[in-house]
């Protein structure tokens, strides 16, 4: 269970002028950001491209890394929609929207999705828009036999990262579903983002061929949702996450409690665009993501406070499906059952 203690207060009380520094971004380091990341990306694909005839397989092993590849992009599009990527916004939103291209999501709207998300993080009524829906132990045990079916389904590794983040990246991507006003502004947005993709996607499979292209690029959009979808997930389903109904909500508490520090490797780190420095990114998500590491090492109190995973740990979140508002912690569905049964006893 998560405490607030004297000490958190103490340690973040002056977080926003502690973290300003952090918040400038650097032309050079964004400019290199870019460069290895679609050089990497675009050296890979035509590798995937050329290699398609000789061997599908060795092309489909290729689009292991590149769906990492799409990753950094992506996380460039990211800082873009934070914009903190560069000091300009207008060519924030244009190396966004040359972003969008290479990971078909739309930029405008999910970066206003992304947006809400940081505005409500841990919140337990919005948990579905911009994460991973997260029900309460009461809420589930008002479901139906078929409801529950579907959330264990929705919950379940197997779909998450597996066909998840395909479906999430290449179908959910394309429909304006949020309909609060807040998305009102950027709805439309959606539609001449698919117009874009659709006609720029079209003159590159006429170029290359359908099959080759479609089949190659598509396999890189697989395996970039699952790892997508995986980072995202781990960063707020975890057993002693901060979660809380929006009346006792509190904004510090639920950046950097309520999302882990996934402690990775210098490679992993790399791959993954520093989303593992995901306490830091809530708490102020106009640093951008090429100044989040320097940030962590000089302000040892996120990694004092924030919830820390490692590799190995991070599998066991998978184990994290239902909030239980009575002893503030992520459950499985097998404590879950156990809850059940022991009310079931005491109530005999």
């Amino acid at each position: 269970m998560n405490v607030v203690t004297d000490q958190f207060k103490e340690d973040f009380k002056n977080w926003n002028s502690n973290l300003k520094k952090y918040q400038i971004p650097n032309t050079k380091k964004a400019i290199t950001q870019i460069a290895n990341s679609f050089a990497f990306f675009l050296g890979l694909m035509a590798l995937q491209l050329y290699l398609f005839d000789k061997s599908v397989l060795f092309s489909i092993a290729i689009a292991i890394l590149n769906g990492f590849m799409l990753g950094r992009i992506f996380i460039i599009q990211h800082d873009c929609g934070h914009r903190s990527f560069t000091k300009n916004q207008t060519v924030n939103n244009i190396i966004g929207t040359i972003c969008s291209v290479c990971t078909i999501i739309p930029y405008k709207y999910w970066a206003q999705s992304h947006s809400f998300h940081h505005a409500h993080n841990g919140q337990l009524e919005y948990s579905d828009i911009g994460d991973i829906k997260c029900l309460t132990v009461e809420e589930y045990s008002k479901l139906s036999m078929k409801g529950k079916i579907f959330y264990r389904i929705y919950r379940s590794p197997f779909y998450l990262f597996t066909v998840g983040g395909f479906i999430y990246v290449v179908l959910y991507n394309r429909f304006a579903v949020l309909k609060q006003d807040y998305f009102k502004a950027v709805r439309e947005s959606v539609s001449w983002s698919n117009i874009a993709f659709v006609v720029i996607y079209g003159v590159l499979a006429y170029f290359i061929g359908p099959k080759k292209f479609f089949i190659v690029q598509g396999i890189n959009l697989f395996f970039f949702g699952t790892y997508a979808l995986w980072f995202f997930y781990i960063q707020h389903q975890y057993e002693n996450i901060y979660k809380s109904g929006k009346d006792n909500w509190d904004y510090v508490v639920s950046a950097v409690k309520g999302s882990t520090y996934y402690k990775l490797p210098w490679v992993g780190r790399f791959l993954s665009g520093n989303i593992g420095f995901h306490a830091i990114h809530h708490l102020c998500p106009t640093i951008p993501n090429y100044n989040l590491e320097k940030c962590n090492d000089e302000n040892p109190a996120f990694e004092k406070h924030a919830p820390t995973i490692t590799f190995w740990q991070s599998l066991k979140t998978v184990n994290a499906n239902l909030w239980d508002d009575k002893n503030l912690k992520m459950i499985s569905f097998g404590d879950y059952s156990r809850l059940k049964k022991q009310e079931l006893l005491s109530n005999q």
